[in-house]
């Protein structure tokens, strides 16, 4: 009698339900498909072809047979430094799109709690003061007929341009090829962002990013951690912002001169901040940044949600049917562009 191959295995490193993982089982039934919260044998990883996975990643030599990894983060940037992650056989996918909704609203919101000065406003509550003069600090002109510049202009950054062109902003945008306005193929919640790329007044380039902050009264970093955009919001960059605009970074730490950016603060070239990243996280309890009253700090959370697992388990989900019926995966990683 032959003895039959056991199935390729698919390891699913992430919390998700009862309900997605048989999903996952029916869609893939030539597969076997296991789900970790904990740590994953290292048998185990010498068996699997495909991995979905929030921060773990084997070694190459733990996972021989390894050909697609998805990954629940949007960003590439870990799982690049990472011995796995530079294997040019393995596809890299990410779940970019499901973060478009709560970082959008987030930035919308901290561009409001900016422009109505609420640090100050919450000083003033600890202190149980009523303020001097209290139209002149808490009088701020509406958001309406501002401008915002958004730097990436993926599912987020669309995302954040239709929110504010809805409450009456212009919008500004910068992104890797102005002659490809529409957005490139991936995964996208109904109903949102800016497809076509209709919505800014003007697309810049990334070299141009001086040229565009001189007419923004709020900068938004939504662009991925690559060579190319690493430190991209320099001195020079936030030298020509004005002294009234604000500049808000959702990307991540590094695609700002972090030392740069406190010494505009401080010195009141720019008005203020709202920052989610920071070149090191978490943020050293010695960092200025905690003790400007420009600033507005919250640790690493705009994209966070409730069920985060499980709906980048169901974007992994179409891209297993993808998989299995040998059709390209949405989300996934050019690696001449880092993202």
């Amino acid at each position: 009698m032959t003895e039959t191959s056991p199935k390729p295995r698919i390891i699913v490193k992430a919390a998700i339900s009862d309900t997605l993982l048989n999903e996952l089982r029916a869609i893939a039934p030539d597969y076997r498909v296991d789900r970790f919260t904990g740590d994953v044998p290292d048998s185990l990883w010498a068996d699997a072809e495909v991995i979905f996975t929030g921060r773990a990643a084997p070694t190459p030599e733990q996972a021989a047979r390894l050909r697609w990894i998805q990954l629940a983060s949007a960003g590439f940037d870990w799982m690049l430094k990472t011995p796995i992650g530079q294997h040019a056989e393995v596809t890299l996918t990410s779940s970019s799109g499901m973060h478009a909704t709560p970082i959008a609203e987030y930035c919308l919101g901290m561009m409001l709690a900016l422009n109505l000065k609420l640090p100050l406003m919450m000083d003033y509550q600890r202190r149980s003061e009523w303020p001097k003069g209290r139209a002149g600090l808490f009088g701020p002109a509406p958001l309406r007929g501002k401008t915002v510049g958004i730097v990436g202009y993926g599912s987020i950054g669309r995302e954040l341009a239709r929110l504010c062109d809805a409450v009456g902003m212009t919008v500004l945008a910068a992104k890797r090829d102005v002659m490809k306005p529409e957005a490139r193929e991936g995964w996208t919640e109904p109903g949102t962002g800016d497809p076509l790329g209709e919505i800014p007044r003007r697309l810049y380039p990334g070299g141009a990013l001086s040229v565009m902050v001189k007419d923004c009264d709020y900068v938004v970093m939504t662009a991925p951690l690559t060579s190319d955009t690493r430190q991209m919001v320099d001195k020079h960059v936030l030298g020509a912002m004005k002294r009234t605009a604000c500049f808000i970074n959702i990307a991540r730490g590094d695609v700002v001169d972090e030392p740069a950016l406190i010494e505009a603060l401080r010195d009141g070239d720019i008005a203020g901040a709202a920052l989610d990243v920071f070149s090191e996280e978490p943020l050293p309890s010695t960092s200025p940044l905690w003790t400007l009253p420009n600033v507005i700090i919250s640790p690493h959370v705009s994209g966070d949600l409730p069920d985060y697992f499980e709906r980048a388990g169901y974007i992994f989900a179409e891209n297993l049917r993808r998989y299995v019926e040998k059709r390209p995966l949405i989300n996934a990683l050019d690696r001449e562009k880092g993202y």
